[in-house]
């Protein structure tokens, strides 16, 4: 799941070279994404239970080949067109691996403990986030082949990946052959209250997620006066990174608490980045990322911890992929209606617009998710 999410953005900080090679406006590079983007949430809605019906490895297989595949395509596109293709077939593939192995997680965890599940998980998504931006941004900068060596590297990963799913046992007692129909996601009414926590965090941590991801790289060269691209690679790894960390000290947090918290985290996080585009700031810029990171983590744990207690196990495949749909929902549809705002507004203000837009959302979901806590009765008097 990690390296799906490594592999997502590894063509971002490729895109200025792609601009400047092949003549792209910013609205094409946005299509671009959203075309990967409209792939996950394509296989999430049509697919989201598959790995409940034929099990988690054939699953993994599938997709694991299949993003092999996007990496070849990466490496030998000589136009934008190829592009879209890759991000595609890239977009399929990660929705595909997205439900199966989150579910894989839970089945195959020692205890099967939520807790634990939960912290893997949140960590994994929010370093892979983070390390993919800082990687592929030093391949550029460090090494000749800036357009196949990442995708080399990236296709030996998929490789060990392959060959680790190949090895591994099928958590899924009873199977059943594959239906040609699609297989939506749902979740049961027992895990209904729980998905719902699941999906306010998640909307507010991944909402903050989208934009800095998208356009944070651009910002931050502004603010620092640069074009170095280890320097917007920096920036994001400081978000996600600061993620990654909260995630671990905070991991006892009640579900709720942490929702709750992170939001208002996220929010303030948020609004010292639109303050620092509006000030050009650079400093004010890393100490936004860095506290909205911590608020970004903290949240989607608590939304993971909430919805992994609550899932029975025949269910896992269609309430992880419910899940990822919320989850990438909130991370690109902010992203791709800024990105077609950058070329009439500027890059600023769009940042600025939408980043207060998404601080104000996570101040509702902090009073949504304090709104539905578990409430303790008092203890009856004798």
């Amino acid at each position: 799941m990690g390296l799906a999410l490594f592999a997502s953005a590894t063509p971002s900080p490729l895109y200025p070279e792609y601009r400047e090679l092949w003549d792209i406006s910013p609205v094409v590079m946005t299509l671009v994404y959203a075309t990967y983007a409209f792939g996950v949430l394509t296989t999430l809605t049509l697919a989201g239970r598959v790995s409940d019906q034929v099990g988690r490895r054939p699953v993994l297989l599938v997709a694991l080949g299949t993003l092999m595949g996007a990496t070849v395509v990466f490496m030998l596109a000589d136009s934008v067109g190829w592009l879209f293709v890759a991000r595609a077939v890239q977009g399929l593939a990660t929705g595909l691996a997205l439900g199966a192995a989150s579910a894989a997680l839970f089945d195959r965890h020692p205890r099967r403990d939520p807790r634990g599940v939960g912290l893997i998980n949140g960590v994994v998504s929010a370093g892979g986030m983070g390390l993919r931006v800082l990687v592929s941004a030093a391949f550029v900068e460090l090494l000749p082949a800036p357009r196949v060596l990442p995708y080399v590297a990236l296709f030996v990963l998929f490789t060990i990946a392959f060959s680790g799913a190949l090895r591994m046992p099928e958590p899924v007692a009873s199977r059943s052959p594959l239906q040609l129909t699609p297989q939506r996601p749902g979740v049961p009414p027992t895990a209904r209250p729980a998905f719902l926590i699941a999906a306010l965090g998640v909307t507010s941590s991944w909402s903050i997620g989208g934009l800095p991801l998208s356009f944070g790289p651009q910002l931050a060269d502004g603010l620092f006066h640069t074009t170095d691209p280890l320097v917007g690679g920096v920036s994001v790894f400081a978000l996600a990174g600061s993620a990654a960390l909260a995630q671990l000290v905070f991991r006892r947090t009640q579900p709720w608490v942490g929702t709750a918290a992170g939001s208002v985290a996220l929010a303030t996080g948020m609004a010292l980045i639109v303050g620092a585009a509006s000030s050009d700031s650079s400093a004010l810029y890393l100490g936004g990322a860095v506290v909205g990171g911590a608020g970004f983590g903290v949240a989607f744990l608590g939304a993971l911890r909430a919805l992994s207690a609550a899932i029975p196990s025949e269910h896992r495949g269609a309430v992880m992929s419910a899940f990822y749909i919320v989850a990438y929902a909130s991370l690109s549809l902010p992203a791709i209606l800024a990105g077609i705002l950058v070329t009439p507004l500027g890059l600023r203000p769009t940042f600025e617009i939408f980043g207060s837009v998404i601080a104000a959302l996570a101040l509702v979901v902090a009073f949504l998710a304090w709104r539905t806590r578990p409430v303790t009765q008092p203890a009856a008097r004798c």
